[in-house]
Order: structure tokens, then sequence, then C-alpha cells
């Protein structure tokens, strides 16, 4: 057999740009009250629900998941969901909502969706410091800045839909030591909060969560998952990433009244699975694939592109 060239792996290392955003360090955080407010933000992120989950010491709100779980690192991970841009870019127009967010809006829509829980008062000492803290992370950041890595990775569409039976084949073999084998979690010591937070069931994200997208999940994934795993050094190929998340998002999870949302049907992501469309593709299709139709259909229909 002739010795051939092998062509690169898809999960191979990569170099990060020596620009690319670096989050501040925490020894710059100022002394006094200013310095508290962030730092008490910071735990808040980080140990969400210690103080507002269900067995929260400050007020029951969420389903015990930590925004940590989806922002790594409190919020300072490459490619992790970071909060780098987070206070530079509100007010914003939001296409979801159809209306212009300030920053306290997305505070509310996280709770609701992503923790699965109820609206917090913004006014709130909680809230006021996690906002303290992002605006600290961010505060060399300009609005309209572009920046590597500041949500999550934009994979190449697959030629075919994402395949939930492999998917599950990469769950058990990449997922299930920490997340257990019916993506339950796995409860912190205390019982309070997730040391690995639940990917599935009544306690997890809801299906009116930016994660209930796979391509968001897809993402998300390649560059964080498994444990160690980074943008620089993935451990999952594209195709793995896409369908361990079709998997995940297949399972059952609490449902998000999205009957609001995305009012301007022509701006409604590619892979949002929720119906009606601007074109004539399927809900399955628009959560699982294939997407290279749809975009396709898209370029010819600009005025319809989301």
């Amino acid at each position: 057999m002739k010795n051939e060239k092998q062509p690169p792996s898809k999960n191979t290392a990569v170099t990060v740009p020596t620009h690319a955003w670096k989050a501040p360090d925490t020894v710059t955080i100022p002394a006094g009250k200013a310095g508290e407010m962030i730092r008490y933000g910071r735990e808040l992120i980080a140990h969400t629900a210690n103080y507002l989950g269900p067995k929260g010491s400050v007020a029951q709100l969420t389903n015990g998941m930590n925004c940590q779980n989806c922002h790594l690192d409190g919020g300072s991970h490459l490619f992790g969901n970071n909060f780098a841009s987070f206070i530079a870019t509100y007010p914003k127009m939001n296409p979801r909502s159809g209306k212009v967010d300030i920053a306290d809006d997305r505070f509310v829509e996280c709770f609701k969706r992503s923790l699965g829980g109820k609206s917090p008062d913004t006014t709130k000492k909680e809230i006021q410091a996690m906002m303290a803290y992002m605006k600290w992370i961010g505060n060399k950041v300009k609005r309209g800045a572009k920046l590597l890595g500041n949500a999550t990775e934009k994979l190449p569409y697959l030629s075919t839909a994402a395949d939930t039976a492999k998917g599950r084949l990469v769950f058990v073999a990449k997922c299930k030591s920490c997340h257990g084998s019916n993506g339950e979690g796995l409860f912190a010591v205390d019982k309070k909060s997730y040391t690995y937070p639940p990917l599935w069931g009544a306690h997890s994200y809801n299906d009116g969560a930016g994660m209930y997208r796979i391509g968001n999940l897809a993402g998300f994934v390649k560059n964080n998952m498994p444990f160690g795993a980074t943008y620089k050094k993935p451990q999952l190929s594209n195709e793995d990433a896409w369908n361990v998340a079709a998997f995940i998002n297949s399972q059952p999870r609490p449902h998000f009244d999205n009957s609001k949302d995305w009012p301007a049907i022509d701006k409604k992501p590619i892979d949002l699975p929720f119906g009606p469309y601007a074109d004539s593709f399927s809900e399955k299709q628009h959560k699982f694939g294939p997407f290279k139709p749809i975009a396709a259909w898209q370029k010819t229909h600009p005025s319809k592109k989301s």
C-alpha cells in the first residue's frame, strides 16, 4: 500500500492570535465598596445556586444551575460565552424580543430561560453586583469592537443532518462520566448546586435558552468539552460536536412559552426549531439540519436572511 499523506485532523491544535481579548486580572479589582460589589458579582456568577437557587440563601429563583455553567470561568473564557463585550453592546435591538433591550432585560431572560427560573428584581444588590462585575471585566472593550471568541464558535455546517444516534455514542464516551448516564448532572456536596450541570431534565436549561439551538451548543462543546478541552486544543471533531449537541437537545427538558419570540419571522436563526418560518423547511430540519439547503435558500432571498 502506498504511504499516502493523510489530511489534517479536524480537531488539531490551533493558534490563538496574540491580540485576542483577555480578561483583566482579578488583582486589579479596586478596593473599597466598588471592589466589594465586583467580587460579590463574581461569586454570584460562579455559585449562583448557592444564593438564588432552589435552596438559595438570598432568594429561590433558579433551577440550581450556575451562570458559570454556560459562561465559563466567570465569563472570562475564550469561546466560552464570555462577558467581554456584554456591557458594550447594550442597549441594542433584540430580534428575539422585537424591541430595544437594555442589559437588565438580558439578565431577566437568562434567569427565565437558561436558569429555568423566575424574573429577578434587577434593582436588588445581587443583580447590581453581577452587573458591576460585568462592567469591570469588559471595561476596556469599546462598543462595536470585533472580538475573537466572545461567544461560541460558529462551526461549519455538516452536509447531512446531525445524527442523534452517533451523538449518543459521543455522550457515553466523553460526557457521561461528569454529567451522568441520564444527563442529570452531579450535585455538589452541599446539594445546593451542581459541580457538573444537568444537560437535560427538569433542572436543565429550557427550550427557550440559547443553548437549545444546536449551533450554539455545538460550538460551545467543541471548544470546551470534555473537561480540559480548549479552543487551542479541542478534543472533538466538528462532526462529533454537532452530533452530541443534537443528542443532548433531543432529550426532554422544560418548555418555555416562546409564542412572543421572534415577531419578525424572517429574522429567526437558521437553527431555531420553532416555526413559523419565512422559508418552507420543517422544524425538524431547522433543529438538526442539514442546514446547507436552508443557508442556500437564504442567499437567494437576502431580504429574509436571518
